[in-house]
């Protein structure tokens, strides 16, 4: 997160920042994320949250179970989520913000 911040501000990006984790997700939002990018890539698989789960449960959740998961647990969220024009960035990586903004 930090370093997303870092490279919005370096490049004179006004933006505003929602923590999911202190502040929640509201199903509207998370439906509104899941009809621009697909919940696989939502979905913070790599985060502890979800390593915790059961290996049964990791191994069998779909679309509707992830949105559930979601929901729950607003750190299974990746993050950075970008929003703009109604189009969405997951996760940072310098190259995509770029051609992110650029769009």
């Amino acid at each position: 997160m930090k370093k997303a911040r870092t490279w919005l501000e370096d490049h004179g990006v006004d933006y505003a920042f929602h923590d999911y984790k202190k502040d929640g997700l509201d199903a509207p939002t998370l439906d509104r994320f899941l009809k621009n990018i697909e919940w696989e890539k939502l979905l913070n698989r790599a985060g502890t949250t979800f390593r915790k789960l059961p290996e049964d449960e990791r191994q069998t959740v779909d679309a509707q179970k992830a949105r559930e998961l979601m929901l729950a647990q607003p750190s299974m969220v990746k993050r950075p989520v970008l929003e703009k024009d109604g189009k969405l960035s997951v996760g940072f990586k310098p190259d995509q913000y770029e051609a992110f903004f650029k769009a």
